[in-house]
């Protein structure tokens, strides 16, 4: 009697790897058979984990770019009502290394919108969480430096690795990148304008005195349409190749403020601009 057969989950362990059941294949990996769910691309193959590195980590080695997509949501973009974000973190060559997905609840999705509270997280290939992000509840103005952003990033089971804290400011959007004893590694100098209009906003990243710029996180351009109707946002993060993992990290994290923050309310909802493009 044929056996009946297992629903895949998201996102499915790789071929080979620890655990995977015969005949598993990540979503859209090359070789899978006909309607496998999931995003095209294969998923990154894990290096071997180098000494005091923390589980899940060993990705980072070897990558000084990634991009981070949010997936489109059809229920929010046609009825305006927030959903849980969810995002594919990616190689410059487009194999993913990790699948991230926001934890908070519906009441707090709709009724804070942008401000919200939430738990990220970021899962590798094997569904095994590497990465957890949390953000407290605060409220939004540059003219309180009481009121300023943070979130603390976590390597599982609880171990805390780094923190992203705003840094007070009147107009231009600063954070810093610390480790897990609140000393700044790097800082984030973001632009006076936060429109994205046809063209990309850059945030740099620089080092702790500020002084030279060793990478940046790009809100990309994606066109007139999903700009307009959706809060779905494209990302490149770049940083040095030999930064600590745990910085970098820490760096992809604060990618996820920062989208929060100035590009999370969607067209349909914002109508501080006409043509529903621009939002911060």
């Amino acid at each position: 009697m044929a056996q009946e057969q297992q629903p895949l989950a998201y996102p499915p362990p790789q071929p080979g790897g620890p655990g995977a059941p015969p005949g598993a294949y990540p979503p859209g990996a090359v070789g899978a058979p006909p309607g496998v769910p999931g995003a095209p691309g294969q998923w990154m193959q894990a290096p071997a984990p180098p000494s005091n590195c923390p589980p899940g980590l060993e990705y980072l080695t070897q990558i000084d770019q990634l991009l981070v997509h949010q997936k489109t949501e059809l229920l929010e973009a046609f009825t305006g009502f927030e959903t849980a974000n969810k995002y594919e973190i990616k190689n410059t060559v487009g194999q993913q290394v990790y699948f991230a997905a926001e934890d908070s609840d519906c009441c707090t999705r709709n009724m804070c919108g942008k401000t919200r509270c939430f738990d990220m997280k970021i899962l590798d290939n094997t569904q095994r969480e590497v990465i957890h992000v949390e953000r407290p509840l605060r409220c939004t103005t540059c003219w309180c430096p009481c009121c300023l952003q943070t979130l603390t990033v976590s390597s599982p089971p609880g171990t805390v690795i780094g923190y992203v804290n705003q840094s007070w400011s009147l107009c231009f959007p600063k954070f810093a990148i610390q480790n897990e004893n609140h000393e700044t590694i790097l800082r984030i100098d973001g632009p006076l304008c936060q429109w994205n209009c046809c063209g990309d906003v850059e945030f740099d990243v620089m080092s702790a005195d500020g002084g030279s710029k060793v990478g940046k996180i790009s809100k990309q351009w994606t066109g007139f349409i999903k700009e307009a109707f959706t809060d779905a946002d494209n990302f490149g993060v770049s940083f040095p190749m030999d930064l600590d993992v745990r910085m970098k990290a820490v760096t992809l994290a604060a990618t996820f403020l920062i989208d929060f923050m100035f590009f999370e309310e969607s067209g349909n909802k914002n109508d501080q601009n006409n043509a529903g493009f621009v939002r911060n």
